[in-house]
């Protein structure tokens, strides 16, 4: 997800897709042509009226300037710094370019960011110290008191859950934090998925296809020397089945200078071809 002002072309299709509308249920409800709205989407266009300009961004309920991609504000161009309580070092944070804004203001503008907030303003300002270290304090009390009176050891059932039902507070709350956070994250993450930045986690990683390989190579039917064969060749992008006697041929006879492979070839070289079917080149050859 690129945090840089989005081209103007990037925010017309983002709008529309955001939207959920077809170019022609668009062109209903602006008034504007399908062949216009389309060519507003299309990457380098510059010829924009400026009437469908301000019937677009009436439409969206943006500014004109977020949907010309001037701006990364929809609906506040002109807001007060002093109205966002901001301090110096945040705003120099995020004039800096160091962080993704974006990002960042996606993660605040989550349904569920309050209650994130609201747990680390408990944990930060030890509201809750108080009352966990009181409880601690009984339930240590209660443990020795027993302990002492029946004689029982750590090891007692009941001894063993009042100690554990004890609270670690920092422990305890980077749990409750991490809860907050990771239904925030799936939920951003999620959204991002289509995004052209994104990568594609359906698709298969080197290793995955050299794994699917090598297994399709050792579970087809043949010899020891023809599976090593399609092993090594799938790793280099060769169709085996392509291969002709004589190259098969040549091939094991190169193989066989490795000592890894003559526990597998004999040494004469000796190794019978695969048998394949014929090709039409087979068959006018004579």
């Amino acid at each position: 997800m690129d945090d840089a002002k989005q081209s103007m072309h990037e925010r017309f299709w983002e709008l529309r897709k955001d939207w959920k509308l077809t170019l022609e249920q668009l062109e209903k409800q602006t008034g504007i042509s399908k062949s216009a709205l389309g060519s507003y989407e299309a990457e380098g266009t510059k010829d924009i009226s400026h009437w469908a300009v301000v019937r677009l961004a009436e439409f969206y309920g943006v500014t004109t300037d977020y949907l010309l991609g001037l701006s990364v504000m929809k609906n506040h161009p002109n807001a007060d710094l002093n109205d966002l309580r901001l301090s110096d070092e945040m705003i120099e944070l995020l004039k800096s370019g160091r962080i993704n804004n974006r990002l960042l203001c996606e993660l605040a503008a989550h349904g569920d960011f309050r209650r994130f907030m609201l747990d680390l303003e408990i944990y930060v300002d030890r509201i809750a110290s108080m009352h966990i270290r009181n409880n601690n304090t009984a339930l240590k009390t209660e443990r020795k008191v027993l302990m002492e009176r029946a004689g029982l050891d750590d090891n007692d059932l009941n001894m063993r859950t009042l100690e554990l039902v004890q609270i670690d507070e920092d422990d305890y709350f980077a749990h409750v934090i991490f809860e907050d956070l990771r239904p925030i994250i799936r939920d951003i993450r999620e959204a991002h998925k289509s995004d052209a930045t994104t990568a594609d986690a359906d698709t298969e990683s080197p290793a995955e296809k050299a794994v699917r390989q090598l297994e399709a190579a050792l579970n087809c039917e043949g010899s020891k020397e023809e599976k090593i064969v399609r092993a090594l060749l799938s790793q280099l992008e060769i169709d085996y089945d392509s291969l002709t006697k004589e190259e098969f041929v040549t091939l094991i006879g190169i193989l066989n200078k490795s000592e890894h492979m003559k526990k597998h070839i004999s040494r004469r070289g000796k190794v019978p071809a695969p048998q394949r079917r014929k090709r039409k080149s087979d068959k006018t050859g004579g």
